[in-house]
This record gives structure tokens, C-alpha cells and sequence, in this order.
């Protein structure tokens, strides 16, 4: 590529005629489609802002001034213009580079994400940081016009209005969700008020104004109100106005000229800037540019068609399964109310949204919210199906605990990627759900073995009378029938799978088929097992549990969870305040780290979570035969 392989920081990228940066953006357009097509990722999202990627690292002294961005999915442009050029091929890629921004991966990567709306209250943090040591280098976060549905992007553009810092918000907004006043006028307006010169006179007209006696500050409040209102009329500003915020745009975020001219102006500010540029998802690649949901997050795919290889396992994924199981529950029961943040199509909502428009409500990125809407409903004798990612019900925790669990609201938590993701990595895996739930008085938490078991999990979710959550893996089901009128399952039921004399495994959910392939294992090498599906977090089967283990002695727990306040030590502290003497407990989960990206067998087998842990665990507690 004749610009990008001579591009290794920001200073290269200066040192390209500004007339060629044209031909820089479709190089990195088309190195971003090649290797996403390959490894899949993000891909609608970081065409999108190719060009404001350019500009920001063509105006701003990088990594001195500092960029934020937010989510941090759309940065693939900013990894190719950082460094990353020749190791892109590894993108999400176990041991590569990471599909989001990563300060353990670059000096330019500024501050860790992959969860929405942090960016401006992480950079007004550091807005501050710098005031304090006399750092007068810029902070710059870059927001996406679907993070500001969230409360913290306004509790941070709040704080920041007051503080008043120097410090640069760049709305991206791609959908026109704000506003549609996009044209020549606007884009001129916003170059011409943030020009340098017109801001100064401004600031000494203004004070000018309040230095006529007695009628001076009428005299600047009245011009002020007259240039808000005349920059509210042609641009959608007034909103980020309030927040004491300068407001410039929106500006063509494709127009290389114009964001290169609008961020010189807006450079080194006095107080905060927010500069509102309009792009388009998928820019530069057209089934992106036609369908930019499904090219949000896409897997590999066809270049030339934008379409994805058939699915070698013909098994249903657990969400589709559980998308067609809320529609036939629907039809049955009135009351139910699907309730996700800004994820219908992740969670496999799409069809009852079309089915049930009336009894679907996406919240956007809103999961506080989303769990608390849904604590309402269920007081009025709704039953509210809040599906949301496992990773994302985490900022929804203090909603959980005192809006649904206090009062024991009848709300089912269907909890998508539970367990290891994949390529998104530790700000994704969905490992703390069974540790933070399982804690809470009132709550009911289980995981299902496989799609058919999710299926009568559901049935007994919507005959619970309180909150009960559902927790279920990303990816392809076990290939079982699925029998979508399958009764409900008992709470606090466990199953015996198989059983033997020399060893107990206690699985749950997904992880429950790790046990039985162990069990063959080890059977294979002489010992024999007893493999129960725990089924429930909890409450537990005590009956069984403490029944079998008093019996067999030996004990493995496996959970796709970290091991701190896991299922494991829920089984543990079963034997330990049943006064269960002589029995030894080896756990298999997730240990005190953050897993890193790859693909979720790399992960699984290379942090211990799988068949061969428990087989290895097994054996430590037996010894060979």
C-alpha cells in the first residue's frame, strides 16, 4: 500500500500532502475490509470514521494530547495510523491485537473500553489530571450518538460544564438521531464560529459589553441569547449548550478538508468544545453501507458479496433458540414484555419485535434503566423478560439488587454470553454473573446444559413468582431436539447424569457437557464418576448434593465463571456449613484474572476449562489407577 506501509505514527501521517490524504483513507478502508472479512469484528462502525480518525491524527499532537474513545470498537482506522499496520492480520486473534482500544497495547491507546459512554467522563478525569501538573495538551473524547442514550455520557458532559476544564467531545453521530439540520450552512457556520480570530472577538466584544455602566450585563446577556438562538435555529446545539459546552455543527464527518479546518480552530480551547460531525456507518463498502447492523459485529465474510460462509454446526445458537421460545410464550401468556438495551438482534429479539411491537421496548444503551423500567412493570403485573448481554447487566447490578430483589419483583434476567465470548475479549466475557447474583436474597439463578433445557427453564422463569435469571453461553447449541412445549423444570432440581463410585463432577450449564466427556476419560484410565447438572446457582439441589458427596468424597465442580463466589463455593459452602466431614473439593473455573481475546476453545482449553481440567483435577483428587 503505497501510504499506509509508510505510516507508523501520527508523524508520518503529517508529513502526507494534505491532498493526498484522499487516497490514505481508501487504503485503510480496504485494509480494514480485508482482514476483517478473514478474522470478522467491527466493521460498519470503523469505516464510518475513517476520515475523522485522519484528521485527528493529523491536527493533534499524538500521544501527547490524549484521545478517548469511546467503546472503542470503531478504532481499527486509529490502530492502522498507530503502528499497527503490520500486525493488523492478527486482529481479535488469540495473542494479537485486541478488536478494541488497549492501553497494554499501545502508548496512543489512552484508556481500556469495549463498554459504552465512559469516554467522557474518563477524559474530563484526565482533563483534570493534567490541570493539576500544568499539562496544557488536549484531552479529545469521541463519542457515537448511540453511547449518549446512557445517563453517564450527561452526568459526565454535567460535571464537565461545571468544571471547565479545556477539554474537546466529538459527537459522532452516524444514525441522525440528534438531528437532521445537515447542509452547507450548518458545516460553514460551525468552521466560521470556531475560528480562532471570531472567538476572540467574541470574548473582548463580550467584555466590552459588561463594562457599559448599568446596563452592561443586559446589554451581553441579550447578545448572548441572540447568538445562541441564531446557532440553535441552523444547528441542533442548545442541548449541549446547557451543559456550558461550546457547540460547533455537525460538519460532514467524510469531508477531510473541512474536519481538518474545524479542529485546527477548536484546538487548545479555554473551556469545553463539543464538535458535532455526521457520519455514515459502513462508508466505502457497500452491503456495510446498506446493513450496517448486521455489519456492526459481523464474522468472516465474502468480500465481494458481504456474505458469510455458511455455519458448518447445524445446531441453533442459544439465542435463536431462545428468541423462538419468547414467541411462543408470548402467544400464550399476554403479560409477557421483552425488555433489551440497544441489542435486539443480538439477543434474538428481532422477530418477537416484529411479532409484538406492542410488548417489545428497547431501551438503548440504558441497562440501569432497562432492569428498573422493567421492576415497574412487573409491580403492575407485567411480566418483563429483560435480555441483556452478560458483560452489560454488570452496570445494572444496584437496579437488580434494589429496584427488582428487595420487593422480589416477578422480572426474568435472560442473560446472553455467559461464560467466555471469544474475540471480544475481558471487557466482553460474561464471568461474574454467577458470583454477583447469586449473592442477592430473593434471586434464583440457573444455567441450562443445553438449548432444550433452555428452553423448560424458560417455562419455569414465567411460572416464578420473583426475580429468576437464566444464564446461557454465546454460540451454537449441543444439536438437541428442542421441544418448545417441554415442561417447566423443578427450582432447586438437579440431575444425575451417570453414574459411578470414585468420583463426583458437579456441572452447570454448558459446562455440565465438559463433565460427561471427562467422565469417558477417566472411565477410560479406571475411574468412575457420578456427573450431576446442577442446573441451579440457586438455590442448590442440598438434598442430592449433600447426599452423593457424603457418599463419594471426592468432588469437582466446573462453571464458566470466576471461581471467587462462583458455583464452586456455593457447593463448598453447602458442605462446609452442613458439617460434611472428609470430603475434598477441587474447583474447576476461571481463576483471579481477566481472559484475554481469542476463540473460545483457545481460551477455554488454555485457562483450564474444559474436559481435560476436570480430568486433570479428577485424577488429582483419585490418583491414577
Amino acid at each position: 500500500m503505497k501510504y499506509l506501509d509508510q505510516i507508523n505514527c501520527p508523524d508520518d501521517l503529517k508529513r502526507i500532502p494534505r491532498d493526498k490524504l484522499g487516497a490514505v483513507a481508501r487504503e485503510i478502508r480496504g485494509r480494514i475490509i480485508e482482514v476483517v472479512s478473514k478474522n470478522g469484528g467491527h466493521l460498519a462502525s470503523s469505516l464510518g470514521v475513517v476520515e475523522l480518525t485522519i484528521a485527528l491524527h493529523y491536527v493533534f499532537d499524538l500521544p501527547k494530547d490524549t484521545l478517548i474513545w469511546d467503546v472503542g470498537h470503531q478504532s481499527y482506522a486509529h490502530k492502522l495510523l498507530t503502528g499497527r499496520h503490520r500486525s493488523f492480520d492478527t486482529l481479535r486473534k488469540y495473542k494479537g491485537i485486541s478488536g478494541f482500544v488497549k492501553i497494554k497495547e499501545s502508548p496512543y491507546d489512552a484508556f481500556t473500553v469495549g463498554h459504552a459512554s465512559t469516554s467522557i467522563s474518563a477524559g474530563l478525569g484526565m482533563c483534570y489530571a493534567k490541570a493539576l501538573k500544568k499539562d496544557k495538551s488536549n484531552v479529545v473524547s469521541i463519542i457515537g450518538d448511540g453511547s449518549m442514550t446512557a445517563g453517564l455520557a450527561y452526568e459526565g458532559l454535567n460535571h464537565a460544564g461545571d468544571l471547565q476544564q479545556k477539554y474537546i467531545v466529538i459527537l459522532n453521530d452516524n444514525d441522525m438521531s440528534i438531528s437532521a439540520n445537515v447542509g452547507a450552512l450548518s458545516s460553514y457556520l460551525s468552521r466560521t464560529f470556531s475560528h480562532k480570530a471570531l472567538q476572540n472577538m467574541r470574548n473582548q466584544f463580550g467584555q466590552f459589553l459588561k463594562s457599559v455602566p448599568k446596563i452592561g450585563d443586559d446589554m451581553y446577556g441579550w447578545a448572548k441569547r441572540w447568538e445562541e438562538s441564531f446557532k440553535t435555529f441552523v444547528t441542533p446545539g442548545m442541548l449541549f449548550e446547557a451543559f456550558n459546552f461550546d457547540y460547533f455543527g455537525p460538519i460532514d464527518g467524510h469531508n477531510l478538508d473541512h474536519l481538518i479546518d474545524i479542529l485546527s480552530n477548536i484546538k487548545d480551547p479555554d473551556s469545553p468544545v463539543l464538535l458535532h460531525v455526521t457520519t455514515k456507518k459502513g462508508k466505502g463498502y457497500a452491503p456495510a453501507e446498506k446493513n450496517p447492523v448486521y455489519f456492526h459485529g459481523v464474522g468472516a465474510f465474502a468480500i465481494d458479496t458481504g456474505k458469510c460462509p455458511a455455519s458448518k454446526n447445524a445446531a441453533p445458537s442459544y439465542t435463536s433458540v431462545f428468541g423462538k421460545c419468547m414467541i411462543e410464550l408470548a402467544k400464550q401468556n399476554p403479560c409477557i414484555v421483552a425488555v433489551t438495551a440497544a441489542m435486539p438482534e443480538g439477543t434474538g429479539l428481532k422477530q418477537f419485535a416484529e411479532q409484538f411491537a406492542d410488548r417489545f421496548i428497547d431501551v438503548g444503551i440504558a441497562e440501569q434503566h432497562a432492569v428498573t423500567f422493567a421492576a415497574g412493570l412487573a409491580a403492575k403485573g407485567a411480566k418483563p423478560v429483560v435480555a441483556i448481554y452478560s458483560t452489560f447487566l454488570q452496570r445494572g447490578y444496584d437496579q437488580i439488587l434494589h429496584d427488582v430483589c428487595i420487593d422480589s419483583h416477578p422480572v426474568i434476567f435472560a442473560i446472553d454470553r455467559g461464560g467466555i465470548v471469544g474475540e471480544d475479549g475481558p471487557t466482553h466475557h460474561g464471568l461474574f454473573d454467577f458470583s454477583y447474583l447469586r449473592s442477592i436474597p430473593n434471586m434464583t439463578v440457573m444455567a441450562p446444559m443445553d438449548e432444550n433445557e433452555l428452553v423448560r427453564m424458560m417455562q419455569t422463569a414465567v411460572a416464578h413468582q420473583g426475580p429468576i435469571a437464566l444464564r446461557y453461553p454465546r454460540g451454537a447449541g449441543q444439536g438437541v431436539d428442542v421441544d418448545y412445549n417441554a415442561k417447566a423444570v423443578d427450582i432447586g432440581k438437579a440431575k444425575v447424569l451417570r453414574t459411578g463410585d470414585d468420583l463426583l463432577i458437579i456441572g452447570i450449564g454448558r459446562c455440565v457437557n465438559d463433565a460427561m466427556d471427562a467422565a469417558e476419560l477417566l472411565s477410560a484410565q479406571g475411574i468412575e464418576s457420578t456427573v450431576v447438572n446442577a442446573r441451579f446457582v440457586k438455590p442448590l439441589d442440598a438434598d442430592l448434593i449433600l447426599d452423593l458427596a457424603g457418599k463419594i468424597k471426592n468432588v469437582v465442580t466446573i462453571e464458566e465463571n470466576v471461581l471467587a463466589g462462583g458455583f464452586g463455593s456455593a457447593i463448598l459452602e453447602l458442605i462446609c456449613d452442613n458439617g460434611l466431614s472428609g470430603c475434598r473439593v477441587n474447583r474447576v473455573g476461571v481463576n483471579d484474572v481477566f481472559i484475554e481475546h481469542g476463540s473460545q476453545n483457545e481460551l477455554r482449553k488454555d485457562y483450564g476449562i474444559d474436559a481435560r481440567a476436570v480430568v486433570a483435577a479428577g485424577l488429582k483428587l483419585c490418583g491414577e489407577k
